[in-house]
């Protein structure tokens, strides 16, 4: 089997994985994603070349995203890249790149992921950038996919227009934009309060990461109740990244995220180099499936508290640059 026959044959198990229709198990399919990465992958196959040889899923080891910016991390040609997803680079620390030779992986697990949550069906109205105008935002090509209706342009938010949107919206919204759109659009209303349709809901992401602007999520989700009558249970929040395929969702507050059967994150003790107990705090590691293109295992930089299989996020670590898509708004 050549490179390209092996590569579309694991491409074909991994989607027919993702659609709920395979005999393979997580862990199977993790170990023969690894081993076929750390083969096509040489800067992923030198990184291995450090580490003990894995004999479970749990142990394969996980690439700091900070490698996403030094080196090209792709188990294909490089003429084969179609699509480059790229971190903000702000605060002078540059981009991380994400590259793509099809999207179908992506664009199976994102509406999967949206389904597999119980997300919103209604129409989408988009608190962020037109795939069109940032095609290297892997944010933007997600909602792209859900068919949105954009009230960002030029780095300015149409508040104005999402107003009238929904003081004509006769039937159920779905807003869904990064925490600073959402803010901005709430500090641009004032003190004036307007209701969404009955059955609408909101999905919020990134985050401030860095920005001058705060708010806790239960001050956010207050905003959400105030502003727009939104109860918390109406709110979800998406935590995803340009350097995953997959993304995490959680509804309201007080809940953690979970993913898809294709994903898995790991509450991780960097001391121990293992995971943490049940109700521990550590650095979230994320195994994403559908990142065959590149990696499938990440080291973040997010801290968490392990609940069961799922994880209640904290935050970034301290120590960490700021970065997100949510900058861009800042």
């Amino acid at each position: 089997m050549n490179a390209l026959d092996e590569y579309d044959a694991m491409e074909k198990r991994i989607a027919v994985f993702i659609r709920e229709e395979s005999a393979d198990d997580f862990g199977q399919l993790a170990m023969a994603l690894y081993a076929f990465q750390a083969r096509k992958n040489s800067p992923y196959r030198a990184f291995c070349a450090s580490q003990p040889a894995p004999q479970r899923w749990e142990e394969i080891p996980a690439v700091p995203l900070d490698a996403f910016r030094y080196t090209e991390l792709i188990t294909f040609p490089r003429e084969g890249i179609q699509t480059t997803f790229r971190t903000s680079g702000t605060t002078g620390e540059g981009y991380g790149q994400h590259h793509f030779q099809s999207l179908e992986l992506y664009r199976l697990a994102a509406l999967a992921g949206w389904r597999h949550a119980h997300l919103p069906q209604g129409r989408v109205h988009a608190l962020m950038v037109d795939k069109q105008d940032a095609c290297h935002s892997s944010l933007s090509t997600m909602a792209g996919w859900l068919d949105p209706k954009y009230y960002l342009r030029g780095g300015e938010l149409d508040g104005p227009g999402l107003v009238a949107a929904i003081e004509a919206a006769i039937e159920p919204m779905v807003l869904f934009g990064t925490a600073l759109a959402f803010l901005e659009f709430f500090e641009g209303l004032g003190a004036r309060k307007i209701v969404l349709p009955t059955g609408s809901q909101a999905v919020e992401t990134g985050g401030y990461k860095g920005s001058r602007r705060s708010l806790s999520k239960p001050e956010l989700y207050a905003h959400f109740q105030d502003r727009l009558g939104l109860s918390a249970d109406s709110i979800f929040n998406e935590y995803g990244m340009t350097e995953m395929s997959s993304q995490f969702y959680t509804r309201g507050v007080g809940h953690p995220h979970t993913g898809g059967h294709w994903v898995r994150a790991l509450v991780w003790d960097p001391q121990t180099g293992r995971e943490v107990g049940e109700g521990e705090m550590g650095v979230l590691r994320i195994f994403d499936l559908a990142n065959l293109g590149s990696v499938l295992a990440l080291q973040t930089r997010d801290l968490a508290i392990r609940r069961g299989s799922a994880f209640e996020l904290i935050g970034r670590d301290p120590a960490a640059l700021p970065r997100g898509c949510s900058r861009s708004v800042s």
